[in-house]
């Protein structure tokens, strides 16, 4: 196959443009599939929209005005026969102002949207049109692709027309890697792609804009047959690794049980004999434990690193925030070390005299539970034998860096067991394809006692009533979360910052100690202030998600969050799950700025009617779709391109049924396969 470079229309400029957007191959290049299709073929009666939707309308400007409020801006009324639209730009200059005169015509087009019950176009593409003047329509669809600065739709669109040129002649790089499996497809790997490219026929317009097009189906089935495929493989190079068995007679464990306040959940005991079973085994553990937020996963990791100290091993336990990391670490650390367990912690941010101790006593095995952040897997940390990686909020690390942490534990050509731990539930549909080569635990059971926690929706006109609320809250001796979505004013955003509301929380609720915790204050004053909350010399806690995972002040019963139609559904039942934890009866307030969007309504709204994690996450994966299928962008930017785990969850059991047979009858189609779909991140299988 040809370079890159050697494409026409392929400037050394637009390498460096098109490795920014991982395209290093013809392959890739030709994979770079449209996002979405604009419809330039029809004009559009406003009255007809059903917004969110992209059109394209031809209208008269009714009014044009520059409004100065927080931020300048340009608002244009428009009208046709059938309606009105409103135009709004914050970027424009005086030409622009003056074009749009009362009575003159105006072809616009981008997406249209509902704000405040009226229908708004922002920053559209438009051209003033002479009254006389006969509008040319396009016959075609126009493929839409994502972008990176500097690099134009134009200019993508045709290199990616050298790259089919290309392709054309040589159709012997393109064979169908799975033209057994399915026989009845007709036309060429070449042909769907030329029909995605450079869609030509209009009476198949409607499948490609609903992604039902039969080119889009068969590339959408290839992916996540390959996605699924890479993760069978992560599965398979797993299970032919060695390591330590971790097999002792439970004394620790049951120590530590008899000296527990409360009794293990059935749903605890049970993934707790899972794990055990797996440590005793020769080959890694690879297993993801599931548990909404306050199920009690932390006290699991606990006992599951009492099996690994009893043996004489070490555990390593990572947070992504420091915040999250010191909690783990006072957690581990009283419960433990009267067990005779040394437990140290590990951040970027430890003096260097501390440093230097933490990371002598974690190589000569003095320290049997290290518990850290990022700074966990760095070339200084050595460990003498580390038998178990736990990885808590899972989705925060990127696969590399799950895989760094554990290739540290390499002794003997042995590897460590690894338990992956996350608080956000994930829908079996994700699960049985994002997490095919891990093995599933979860704990469906909240510890007894705890009562469901009542959520409330309040416009922010509503604020004294809230105000009120947490005096009513403090005098009764419990406490207050009060979470903000910014710490500094934003030109951008209409938000109350952190600490502007920590200042008006100190003015209004006189009498009872405000604290502030937010992601850029100094680690030390950061961590006095929780422990001042832990400990009930702070009433009322202000602060950013820093708070967001790992935080447990049973006396917290109230959580008012500000702006919550900013926050994710996910992010938001995290928040909430910060009170709750003891046996009061808990309530969360959601505090909104009207109007609201169609998005933030029905997350608002799913989170009022419900309190069970795994509803949530299948109400939050129809609404944002899935993501990245590897985690995070440190997996190497692996995403699916073409599919979607919502909407194609119906190919999802044949997927399964073709990726085993290409291990059974084509294994070397694989690696081809892969690299069709995922690039130079294929590597992400050692993990």
């Amino acid at each position: 196959m040809i370079a890159l470079s050697d494409l026409p229309r392929v400037t050394e400029k637009g390498l460096e443009l098109l490795a920014k957007l991982n395209i290093n191959t013809v392959l890739d290049l030709l994979f770079h599939l449209p996002l979405r299709y604009q419809d330039r073929t029809k004009i559009n009666h406003i009255a007809q929209l059903q917004a969110p939707c992209d059109a394209q309308i031809i209208a008269r400007v009714v009014s044009a005005r520059v409004v100065f409020g927080r931020r300048r801006m340009l608002t244009v009324s428009l009208h046709d026969e059938s309606g009105e639209l409103q135009l709004r730009f914050f970027y424009f200059n005086k030409s622009q102002v003056e074009a749009f005169s009362e009575g003159r015509r105006v072809l616009c087009s981008g997406e249209a949207r509902l704000v405040a019950r009226k229908l708004e176009m922002v920053h559209p593409q438009y051209r003033v049109l002479a009254e006389d003047e006969e509008v040319i329509l396009q016959q075609h669809l126009e493929p839409i692709y994502q972008l990176t600065k500097g690099l134009q739709q134009r200019r993508l669109q045709s290199m990616i027309q050298s790259a089919l040129t290309w392709a054309q002649k040589n159709p012997e790089y393109f064979v169908d890697l799975l033209q057994e499996y399915a026989a009845d497809r007709s036309p060429t790997l070449i042909d769907d792609l030329l029909s995605l490219h450079q869609p030509s026929d209009s009476h198949e317009s409607e499948l490609l804009l609903n992604k039902q097009h039969p080119a889009q189906r068969r590339l959408i089935f290839d992916e996540l047959v390959a996605h699924h495929l890479a993760f069978l493989q992560i599965r398979e190079t797993a299970h032919k690794r060695k390591a330590n068995p971790v097999q002792t007679d439970g004394r620790l464990a049951q120590e530590f049980e008899r000296n527990l306040e409360y009794k293990l959940t059935d749903a605890q005991q049970r993934v707790l004999l899972e794990i055990r079973q797996d440590l005793t085994a020769s080959t890694p553990m690879m297993r993801l434990l599931q548990g909404d937020v306050g199920s009690g996963k932390t006290v699991v990791a606990l006992l599951s690193s009492l099996e690994a100290a009893e043996k004489g091993y070490q555990t390593a336990l990572m947070a992504p925030t420091e915040l999250l990391a010191e909690q783990h670490y006072r957690y581990f650390s009283e419960e433990l070390l009267p067990l005779g367990i040394q437990v140290v912690w590990l951040t970027s941010n430890l003096k260097r005299k501390q440093r230097n101790e933490t990371l002598e006593l974690i190589a000569s095995g003095t320290a049997q539970v290290i518990v850290g952040t990022h700074a966990l897997f760095q070339d200084e940390v050595q460990f003498q034998h580390l038998a178990l990686c736990i990885t808590d909020e899972q989705h925060r690390f990127g696969v590399h860096q799950r895989m760094t942490l554990s290739e540290k534990g390499l002794l003997d050509q042995c590897h460590p067991h690894q338990l992956i731990m996350t608080a956000t539930p994930i829908p079996r549909t994700l699960a049985m394809s994002m997490y095919a080569h891990l093995d599933h635990s979860i704990i469906d059971q909240m510890p007894p006692g705890r009562q469901p926690i009542k959520t409330v929706a309040i416009a922010d006109s509503r604020r004294a009533e809230v105000i009120e609320r947490i005096k009513q809250a403090c005098a009764a001796g419990a406490q207050v979360y009060w979470v903000c979505s910014l710490i500094e004013e934003s030109e951008t955003l209409r938000c109350q910052t952190a600490t502007e509301t920590y200042d008006n929380l100190c003015q209004q609720l006189d009498g009872f100690k405000v604290g502030l915790v937010h992601g850029r204050l100094p680690s030390q004053e950061k961590n006095q202030t929780m422990q001042d909350f832990a400990q009930q010399k702070v009433q009322v806690l202000v602060a950013t998600t820093v708070i967001e995972v790992g935080v447990n002040v049973p006396n917290a019963t109230l959580m008012v969050i500000e702006n919550a139609e900013r926050f994710g559904l996910a992010q938001l039942h995290q928040l909430r799950g910060r009170v709750g934890r003891g046996r009061q009866q808990s309530s969360c307030v959601l505090m909104y700025s009207s109007p609201l969007g169609d998005y933030a309504k029905k997350r608002i709204d799913a989170l009022r009617k419900s309190t069970d994690g795994f509803k949530l996450a299948a109400v939050d994966l129809e609404l944002r779709g899935p993501g990245e299928v590897l985690g995070t962008k440190q997996s190497g930017d692996v995403r699916l391109r073409m599919a979607d785990l919502v909407r194609d969850a119906d190919l999802l059991p044949e997927v399964q049924h073709c990726a085993q047979w290409l291990m059974h009858e084509h294994p070397k189609r694989i690696p081809l396969l892969a690299q069709r779909w995922l690039g130079k991140a294929t590597d992400y299988a050692r993990a």
